[in-house]
């Protein structure tokens, strides 16, 4: 029985298998207020970057089961504050649809006056309406919106019961990771398509070629390609990027942005 729908997958699953197994341990056995508060630090970055894959699970599942794909959104929610269809609702049905609008994208970079946001004010915008803004959508699709509900009900069980256990290493392993991983998120947004105003799929979204980026992000950096066929699988937006690179204006590729700037490509 196939339980992967891409081979490409295996690598980043196990790892983030391996990661939330890490919050367990830590978890369970940190006894000193210093060591889970180091590991909120040292986590963080990993858990940033399991965002884009969530994103791109949500896209397209990852698992042939729905079952599994429960229990792995249950994972990556605890790694990144995006619980199941969340992404689903707000960005796939919501944002890819009406990015090109900024007066209905559920990530809208533009203020009602018509002057586009901070990096900041955008980020605490999109991280404060994430969900309310899914829920919104969920009315027009009643089948994911009640995944959507009886997971986030799911997430909460589970999370008061480890903060019964050990409220200190729940607040730190889990709970705060959670919500500044969603800030991370929605601030890395940004970068995406803030200040583009364009009504042609080709020429509205930012691109990244560093490869490193790419490599943690699953090439989010071909972000056009991304929106021209989202339901693409992320493996793929490499060899798409090839087909359509010439449509891109050259303005519309930049380097990465914080902490992937930092990495040297020839790593």
């Amino acid at each position: 029985m196939k339980i992967f729908k891409y081979k490409a997958d295996r690598v980043p699953v196990i790892l983030f298998v391996a990661l939330f197994a890490l919050d367990l341990l830590v978890f369970y056995f940190a006894n000193q207020p210093w060591m889970v508060i180091a590991w909120l630090f040292i986590g963080i970055f990993p858990k940033t970057c399991v965002c884009a894959f969530g994103h791109h699970h949500q896209h397209l599942n990852t698992f042939h089961q729905p079952i599994v794909n429960r229990l792995y959104e249950i994972i990556i929610a605890f790694e990144t504050g995006i619980t199941s269809q969340a992404w689903f609702l707000h960005h796939v049905v919501g944002h890819h649809k009406n990015y090109l609008d900024q007066t209905k994208d559920e990530s809208r970079w533009m203020r009602e006056d018509g002057t586009t946001m901070g990096e900041v004010e955008y980020s605490v915008s999109v991280a404060v309406t994430g969900y309310p803004r899914a829920a919104g959508v969920g009315f027009r699709f009643p089948k994911h919106m009640r995944i959507f509900l009886s997971m986030i009900l799911v997430q909460i069980v589970l999370l008061t019961g480890l903060f019964y256990y050990n409220w200190f290493n729940a607040l730190f392993v889990f709970l705060l990771p959670m919500v500044i991983s969603l800030y991370i998120t929605a601030w890395h947004t940004y970068y995406h398509h803030a200040g583009i105003h364009s009504d042609d799929d080709f020429s509205a979204s930012y691109n990244c070629m560093h490869r490193w980026y790419n490599i943690l992000t699953g090439n989010l950096g071909y972000h056009t390609a991304h929106h021209s066929m989202g339901g693409m699988h992320w493996s793929e937006l490499p060899k798409y990027h090839e087909e359509i690179k010439d449509k891109i204006p050259q303005e519309l590729f930049r380097k990465p942005w914080f902490p992937y700037r930092w990495i040297p490509e020839s790593w």
